[in-house]
C-alpha cells in the first residue's frame, strides 16, 4: 500500500511541477546544512551552501578531503536528508518526503554513478542495467539495458558479471545504468577516480557526449581540476561552506559588468 501512496504521491507532484515551475530549473540548494551528532559531539560537513542548476548545465564540485563534497552530492540526489535547508529536485521539495517518496524521486529523475561502481555482484552487467527499468516498470527492458550497453561499448559483455570485468568496464556499466532511467540530472561521484588515465579519459568523453545527447544537467565531484574545467561551472567547498563559484550565472553577470565598466574607461 505503502509503494501504492508514493507512486500516486509523487506522480502528482510531478504533474504539478510540469505546470506550476519552469522546467529549465533542474536543482535549487537554498541554505543547506548538515550536522552529525554522536553523543553530545557535534560535527557540521555543510553550512549555509546555496546554489541553482539549470537544465543541460554541467558543474563540478572540487575541494579539499573532508570538505563535504560527497555530503553535498548525495543530498543533492536525496540519498540522505538534511539537518536544515532545501533541496529542491526539477521542482519537488525534497526535506520532508518519506525514504519511499525520495526513492520514487530518484527513479524518476536522478542518475548516480559511484566511486565504487556500486554494483550488484549477483548479476550480469546486463541485468544490472536492467533493474532501474523493471523498478520503473517499462516493458521491453532487456532490449532498451542492451541498447546503452551497446552505446558504452558493452554489448559483448553483457553476460559478464561484474567480477569478470575491468575497473573501466564496471564504470561503463554504471554509466549505462545512470541513463537508463533517462534521468533529468546527473550526479557523478569521482567517476574517474579509481581508473587509469587513458580508461579515466574514455569515461569522461562518454559522459559529457550522453550529457550533450540528452540534455541531462551533470553534477560531478571530483579532485581532478582537469576534468573540472571541462564544465561550465565549478563549485569549491572549503570547511563545508562555497569558497567560489566560478561559472554561477550572477558571477559572469559581474564579470562581464567589470569588462563594460573597463571598457568604458578605455
Amino acid at each position: 500500500m505503502c509503494q501504492i501512496t508514493c507512486f500516486w504521491h509523487i506522480n502528482y507532484l510531478t504533474y504539478l511541477n510540469k505546470i506550476l515551475r519552469p522546467v529549465s530549473t533542474i536543482l535549487e540548494i537554498k541554505n543547506l546544512n548538515k550536522t552529525y551528532t554522536s553523543g553530545d559531539k557535534h560535527l557540521t560537513v555543510l553550512h549555509d551552501v546555496n546554489f541553482v542548476l539549470q537544465a543541460g548545465d554541467t558543474c563540478s564540485i572540487v575541494g579539499p578531503s573532508g570538505s563535504g563534497k560527497t555530503t553535498l552530492l548525495g543530498l543533492s540526489a536525496g540519498l540522505d536528508r538534511a539537518s536544515s535547508g532545501s533541496v529542491i529536485l526539477s521542482g519537488i521539495k525534497l526535506d520532508n518526503l518519506s525514504e519511499d517518496e525520495r526513492a520514487q524521486v530518484r527513479n524518476q529523475y536522478v542518475g548516480f554513478i559511484f566511486q565504487n561502481f556500486q554494483l550488484i555482484p549477483t548479476l550480469t552487467a546486463l541485468e544490472n542495467v536492467m533493474v532501474p527499468l523493471e523498478l520503473r516498470g517499462e516493458r521491453n527492458v532487456q532490449r532498451q539495458a542492451m541498447d546503452l550497453l551497446a552505446r558504452v561499448g558493452l554489448a559483448d559483455r553483457h553476460d559478464h558479471y561484474p567480477t569478470q570485468l575491468s575497473g573501466g568496464e564496471q564504470q561503463r556499466v554504471s554509466i549505462a545504468r545512470a541513463f537508463s532511467n533517462r534521468p533529468t540530472i546527473l550526479f557523478a561521484d569521482e567517476p574517474t577516480g579509481n581508473l587509469d588515465e587513458e580508461t579515466g579519459e574514455k569515461v569522461e568523453k562518454l559522459l559529457f557526449e550522453l550529457n550533450r545527447e540528452a540534455g541531462t544537467t551533470l553534477v560531478l565531484v571530483t579532485h581532478d581540476l582537469e576534468l573540472a574545467e571541462k564544465t561550465q561551472r565549478i563549485i569549491r567547498i572549503k570547511g563545508g561552506t562555497i569558497v567560489s563559484d566560478t561559472g554561477a550565472p550572477e558571477a559572469i553577470a559581474a564579470q562581464n559588468d567589470t569588462n563594460s565598466d573597463f571598457n568604458q574607461e578605455a
